[in-house]
């Protein structure tokens, strides 16, 4: 199992390909920009921490506003660049190195602040994703939005049951704790593909937030429902589906979005906060 830098510099080009690749991507893209779109100010600094391979920061900078992104991962970095690059938004978009537990910029130094896709998720230490909340706060001026995504514990819990994995001997666990660091994958005797992750439930998320001062006025469940089309047998068949179906399972998705118990079950849940 690779750190989570390791993991991402390995997997640069899939990750500018994941939020467009298959139906789950184009949900957690759909029901985040959809956030974005209305609660944005129209112009102004925005930070993209831990934006990863520049997917928000291409599209942040594209209506117009002045974008800062920050990743630890060097290869998430590069493709960045050459994703601003290619499409001319050199100006509005720069990139640098940064940890979303330490960020090198002062008080209240943006109007908006997204962290996007899971970075906290990648935080396997609990006083450390406390400092991180409470850094995604300190940068972003008072009152502005602050955008944020995790990834979903009773997910992954349900894709185990549907897929039989040799998680399953595990999986409370797992349910338990959240974390899917090295010991537990150890103890699986097992290796896995994926990289160090705590997975969130919907309370421990928004108290969280809330603690380190952030007002936090709603969670939303970016995949919902469809949350179980992301692997296996049932991910396939989502990629058979046709127009008429994708736009069924859209609308069956959009409309319990802000459903609480939805959220939790969400494979990413957004939420939307003030400084």
């Amino acid at each position: 199992m690779d750190d989570a830098e390791t993991y991402y510099d390995d997997h640069d080009e899939a990750e500018w390909e994941r939020l467009t690749a298959t139906l789950h991507g184009r949900l957690e893209w759909e029901g985040t920009v959809e956030r974005l779109e209305s609660g944005l100010p129209e112009s102004g600094r925005v930070l993209d921490v831990g934006g990863g391979a520049g997917r928000y920061a291409v599209w942040l900078a594209d209506r117009g506003h002045d974008v800062t992104l920050v990743d630890p991962s060097e290869g998430q970095r590069e493709l960045a660049r050459e994703k601003v690059s290619e499409r001319g938004l050199g100006d509005g978009v720069t990139v640098e190195s940064g940890d979303v537990r330490d960020l090198d910029f002062g008080d209240g130094a943006f109007d908006a602040t997204c962290c996007l896709g899971g970075p906290l998720s990648h935080v396997l230490d609990a006083d450390e994703r406390a400092a991180a909340a409470r850094e995604l706060r300190r940068v972003t001026a008072p009152g502005g939005p602050v955008f944020v995504s995790v990834m979903g514990r009773l997910n992954w819990l349900v894709l185990y049951l549907v897929s039989g994995t040799e998680h399953l001997t595990r999986a409370a666990e797992l349910a338990e704790t959240g974390d899917y660091d090295r010991a537990f994958v150890d103890r699986l005797d097992y290796d896995s593909l994926f990289t160090e992750t705590h997975f969130f439930r919907a309370d421990e998320f928004e108290a969280l937030l809330a603690e380190a001062g952030l007002d936090v006025d709603r969670l939303v469940g970016l995949e919902g429902l469809a949350s179980v089309l992301s692997a296996g047998p049932l991910g396939e068949t989502a990629e058979e589906l046709s127009d008429r179906q994708r736009e069924g399972v859209r609308a069956l998705v959009d409309g319990l979005r802000d459903d609480r118990t939805v959220a939790d079950m969400s494979a990413h849940m957004l939420a939307i906060c003030r400084a």
